[in-house]
């Protein structure tokens, strides 16, 4: 049985039996996770090993890549220049960024970009990684990139480009790059462990990620063996041509190992974000409250930052998301605590976000990576806040 440690409020006792579950019966190897409720932590726990490799325990001070989880840090970096007046959400990228207006996309708004909806979602030409890691060549080769379907008629999870597109805004806007930006504006203010581009000092901290494959993999399987209503999604998971493997396929090789310290140490906007639990909770916690005497963004900020900006089938993933600017929604399948919610999901489980109805602030890392719809992991600990919050309701 994995030791559990850290600190658990009275009432969210639910969360710690659910975390440890986690563990004993859902795999995971190494993880934390931490809830604010109303501005204060009411869960913060960890356990596990954090390198299966040499054993490693998990401690507090642990740091996890989170993949895509980071666009809710990059995200709130925008509606900070925002909100000083610095950005205008619903200006053309090209009155920040001139080059960007090649191939008809000089009216495409700064909002598109944050909503998945600029066609901007794959490169007609991968970049080697070690371009794509330098920043400069594939700002180039997105600034020259065509859509690839209408701007603003549809949205299609930009799942690698999107930091590059927001990043690029953010770095003319401001003059800094979004990981630098992040850490002087709110990671040092706020106290956070969380890193875009991890300084060298704490690469001894990162666990190490481990991966486990779908229970079955339905690519193998004949197409009559494949329910029905996934059947178009796998067919495109199987042509190497479609849209849904060239978003995630930017870069030549198009794997790339995200346990690398080059590949940790660059800015990788969309998805190279390094933190703990803690981190993530507490930033979610300042968007919506103040966490001594610290709020990021006013309501009516907040407010348009969370309005509904996409929603129905996705071009890239071909199933229903919703996003507002910059952050995922809520829906029948998200685990998330209410309609009001907004955050991050990253590849293989991780998760943060908000709940402003309920006052709670989430975040869940971990090191085992695990693909397919049959992880329930992230799920069944925000079934347990919710469980919590009920209970302290009543």
């Amino acid at each position: 049985m994995t030791t559990i440690d850290g600190e658990v409020a009275p009432g969210f006792e639910p969360v710690r039996e659910a975390f440890a579950a986690n563990f004993d019966r859902c795999g995971d190897i190494g993880a934390a996770v931490c809830v604010y409720r109303h501005g204060r932590p009411v869960v913060d726990l960890w356990g596990g090993v954090a390198d299966p490799e040499t054993g490693r325990p998990w401690t507090r001070d642990t740091l996890q890549l989170v993949y895509s989880a980071t666009k809710g840090a990059t995200a709130t970096v925008a509606h900070m220049l925002a909100e000083r007046g610095l950005l205008d959400l619903d200006a053309p990228v090209a009155a920040y960024w001139p080059e960007f207006a090649a191939h008809g996309k000089a009216d495409i708004p700064v909002r598109w970009l944050l909503s998945h909806r600029a066609g901007l979602a794959a490169l007609d030409r991968p970049l080697p990684l070690a371009d794509a890691l330098a920043w400069d060549p594939m700002v180039e080769a997105l600034a020259a990139q065509r859509p690839l379907w209408t701007p603003g008629a549809a949205h299609g999870y930009h799942g690698r480009t999107w930091g590059w597109l927001v990043g690029e805004v953010i770095r003319r806007v401001s003059g800094r790059t979004p990981g630098r930006f992040f850490a002087d504006e709110v990671a040092g203010p706020l106290g956070l462990d969380f890193f875009i581009g991890l300084p060298p000092g704490e690469r001894e901290r990162v666990s190490r990620m481990a991966y486990r494959s779908p229970s079955v993999d339905l690519t193998a399987l004949p197409v009559e063996s494949v329910p029905v209503e996934l059947r178009e999604q796998i067919a495109a998971w199987r042509d190497p041509n479609s849209l849904s493997n060239r978003a995630f396929a930017v870069t030549d090789p198009a794997a790339i190992d995200f346990d690398s310290p080059q590949v940790q140490a660059a800015e990788l906007p969309s998805s190279n974000g390094i933190g703990t639990a803690r981190s993530l909770a507490r930033m979610y916690a300042v968007l919506i409250g103040e966490v001594d005497g610290v709020r990021l963004l006013t309501p009516t900020t907040l407010a348009s930052a969370t309005e509904e900006q996409a929603s129905g089938k996705d071009r890239v993933m071909l199933f229903p998301s919703r996003f507002a600017s910059g952050y995922m929604l809520p829906t029948k399948d998200a685990p998330m605590t209410g309609p009001t919610a907004f955050g991050h999901t990253g590849r293989g489980g991780s998760l943060a976000f908000a709940d402003p109805e309920h006052g709670i602030a989430f975040g869940y890392v971990m090191n085992h990576i695990v693909s397919g719809s049959d992880d329930v992991r992230a799920t069944a600990l925000t079934e347990a806040v919710r469980r919590s919050v009920a209970c302290a309701a009543r």
